[in-house]
């Protein structure tokens, strides 16, 4: 295993995994964004595929506009379940192992332990509803292929929670945040590695049937609220951070409740050591 594809390249994920490749010189990464690939376009995708050897594929691309999604269901059930199954059938056809990233979105949410990968789904925004879409599609066409969910994904790069908070702590003396969503952040540095971890094993032992679904995220709990405290608390900020229900602060898309996601299951397989949430938002704050 060498090439390995990278779709999203520029988004967060993609980005982290430019950086983390770094410690991973036996891989050749190669990334691609809409620009460079429309991975919805089928011909598009087997043009690519023919062009050269491709041994892993990263399907980091997503419609992640959650809200949006709501109103713009087609476009995301094209870009987070058909793309992928038509990822899914080119990696099948030219014996490309697959690693689809999904969501804590496809769980209801309703549940008070951490989710495992046999837990029953149940989406309840688009958004979710097409990402279940995609890992199902991705994973039935070839069994062999790794669907890793994640949760609260935030980066030095592109848009996301841990950024917003600090630009809007610069920018305002009060912040409502929501207290009763729970779940756990994800640095994404700490995924691409996981990610790449994973890809390792697998180049190590071809053999190994280790398709299948896979949770990972940070350790550690906490909720909106709190993850926007720390956050206040490492940057010396002075935005006093009020504690709202989900019901002042509405939006288009349902979020989960409670979308901690059990690990047990890619620690024991890969032998990966997953790191505190604190500790790598410290990090990642740092880089910033």
């Amino acid at each position: 295993m060498k090439n390995i594809l990278v779709t999203g390249g520029n988004g967060q994920l993609g980005q982290a995994l430019k950086k983390a490749a770094d410690a991973y010189p036996q891989f050749n990464l190669l990334y691609t964004d809409y620009q460079d690939l429309d991975i919805t376009d089928a011909a598009a995708l087997a043009s690519y595929f023919s062009a050269q050897t491709i041994d892993a594929c990263i399907n980091c691309a997503a419609y992640t506009a959650v809200d949006k999604a709501e109103t713009d269901e087609e476009k995301a059930f094209q870009l987070n379940f058909q793309a992928a199954l038509s990822l899914a059938e080119v990696c099948a056809e030219h014996n490309t192992q697959l690693v689809q990233i999904s969501t804590d979105y496809v769980f209801s949410g309703k549940q008070n332990v951490p989710y495992t990968e046999e837990d029953d789904t149940d989406p309840q925004s688009i958004y979710g509803a097409s990402k279940l879409r995609g890992e199902a599609a991705a994973a039935g066409y070839n069994p062999e292929t790794i669907v890793i969910r994640t949760s609260w994904l935030y980066s030095e790069y592109a848009v996301n929670f841990v950024k917003r908070m600090r630009e809007l702590m610069q920018e305002k003396q009060e912040l409502n945040v929501v207290f009763d969503q729970t779940g756990t952040p994800t640095y994404a540095g700490d995924l691409a590695a996981a990610i790449l971890d994973v890809l390792l094993y697998k180049a190590e032992h071809p053999d190994a049937a280790i398709g299948g679904v896979y949770h990972y995220s940070n350790e550690g709990v906490t909720s909106w609220y709190d993850f926007a405290v720390t956050i206040k608390e490492m940057t010396n900020a002075t935005t006093t951070i009020l504690p709202v229900t989900s019901d002042k602060y509405k939006t288009a898309a349902i979020r989960p409740a409670y979308s901690v996601l059990n690990k047990e299951k890619i620690k024991n397989t890969f032998g990966i050591a997953i790191p505190y949430w604190r500790d790598s938002l410290t990090k990642c704050l740092k880089n910033m």
